[in-house]
């Protein structure tokens, strides 16, 4: 079966493209954190700088690890879905579930090799450059020594090899599992029951993060920017648990947002929703990334806000460790928001380029280029809208027991301008790439493209 897998990435080079970056983006994004921990454990490092590394590490790199298993497992899981064909021909000719199983698996495990050997020189200079800023900030001691070491390596390799195999194993679960004439009709439905697995990791996590909203307003009431600890964790726990619900949450928007948009927009709009309809699960995988992006960038920026607004208020003077948990804020930002849009990126373009044969159907049967375009447009505007509610939703786990718990006000006095500047990059990014990746597909002649 390794052979095979090998041969299958030969062959199907473009199909791994998605799963590749993100394994590549997560390896670099992971070994960069984790220098800071040889950074800190290095020779003459103060005990002051030694605490702000070693927060960096854990708190930043523990939440960059989660994001990244999210999004190998759910780009691994849009490649699955794709396959659905090839896998019940190789059942049908003889494979076990179990040979199948480790065809996936192996063809993973080579991948991650890979990418995490290619992202070692990329995470020595983001470990550098982030540790330029820590020193340019005045949280580091401008003595301190960049150390990429055994620690950033042992994790980085470590967590994107065992992490990307464990997420194959439970992504090839259940296809592995079922029938030759069930897998067929999964692969021309694509409409398949959310897992009890996932529907219990769902609620687990929307319980965590409401949990972390109520102790923001109760026990960190009064407490300053101490809050910040319990609140920013609110954010993304309830946002992971949303996108993890991403299936049900499409159908039911589709379900009342169908005859408004086929009213609206005519043959697109019917087309949007039927198409909708029968991708249920490739259209939650890429809802997943809006909801997160939405939901962390949201919760966070408002919370640092509602947080410099208190301090403006008492006239308080900045102290080091305020400056040094704005700053944690800030960089947790721009790598989650940053990593949730190229996920984001990623998910579209390899969700749409598949579509090719999809579209020159329908153009053979009579739908024009420009229909097919503001079908995806469509698509990619209904995904957007629901992603940036729901990360809404989310945010205001954070948003709201933090007001409270600092200022005494549910409400908080920040822009809306704020918000509107979030949903103008989700729905920009999801536009772009969609559509983008529809019209390189729709370039194809129709015939060329139905028997490619």
């Amino acid at each position: 079966m390794l052979r095979l897998a090998l041969r299958s990435l030969r062959f199907r080079t473009g199909g791994f493209v998605a799963t590749f970056l993100s394994m590549f983006l997560g390896a670099t994004m992971v070994m960069a954190f984790a220098s800071m921990l040889d950074t800190a454990l290095g020779d003459g490092v103060p005990a002051a700088s030694q605490e702000t590394l070693l927060t960096m590490a854990n708190v930043v790199g523990g939440w960059g690890l989660l994001m990244v298993a999210f999004a190998v497992t759910s780009t691994l899981t849009l490649s699955v879905r794709q396959r659905s064909t090839e896998m019940a021909l190789l059942k049908s000719i003889g494979a076990t579930p179990a040979q199948i199983g480790r065809m996936i698996v192996g063809e993973t495990a080579v991948v991650a090799v890979v990418a995490a050997a290619l992202a070692i020189p990329f995470a020595v200079l983001g470990g550098s450059r982030l540790l330029e800023v820590l020193i340019s900030t005045d949280q580091v001691d401008p003595g301190v020594t960049y150390v990429f070491g055994p620690a950033a390596l042992g994790i980085g390799l470590g967590v994107t090899f065992v992490g990307s195999t464990i997420a194959a194993m439970l992504t090839t679960r259940r296809t592995t599992r079922m029938r030759v004439a069930d897998s067929l009709l999964d692969a021309s439905t694509g409409r398949a029951r959310m897992g009890k697995v996932r529907l219990i990791a769902a609620l687990l996590f929307l319980a965590g993060g409401t949990n972390l909203g109520v102790i923001t307003a109760t026990v960190m009431h009064g407490k300053g920017t101490d809050a910040m600890q319990t609140a920013g964790s609110a954010s993304i726990v309830f946002a992971i648990g949303l996108a993890l619900l991403g299936p049900f949450l499409v159908r039911r928007v589709t379900a009342a947002l169908a005859w408004p948009l086929q009213w609206v927009a005519g043959v697109g709009g019917y087309l949007t929703v039927q198409n909708v309809r029968q991708r249920t699960n490739e259209m939650a995988t890429a809802l997943m990334p809006i909801i997160l992006f939405t939901g962390i960038a949201t919760g966070t920026l408002y919370m640092q806000d509602i947080d410099n607004k208190a301090l403006a208020t008492t006239g308080a003077v900045q102290t080091s460790l305020q400056k040094n948990i704005e700053t944690l804020n800030l960089v947790v930002i721009g790598m989650l928001a940053l990593f949730a849009c190229i996920m984001l990126i990623n998910t579209l373009v390899a969700a749409t380029t598949y579509r090719r044969r999809e579209f020159g159907q329908q153009r053979l049967v009579g739908v024009t280029r420009g229909q097919v375009l503001r079908m995806v447009g469509l698509e990619g505007i209904l995904l957007a809208a629901t992603g940036a509610f729901f990360g809404a939703i989310a945010s205001l786990a954070t948003v709201l027991p933090f007001s409270f718990a600092r200022t005494d006000s549910i409400i908080p006095d920040s822009s809306i301008w704020v918000f509107a500047g979030i949903i103008t990059v989700a729905v920009s990014v999801t536009l772009a790439s969609s559509v983008g990746s529809a019209w390189r597909a729709i370039r194809t002649p129709a015939v060329e493209a139905v028997i490619a």
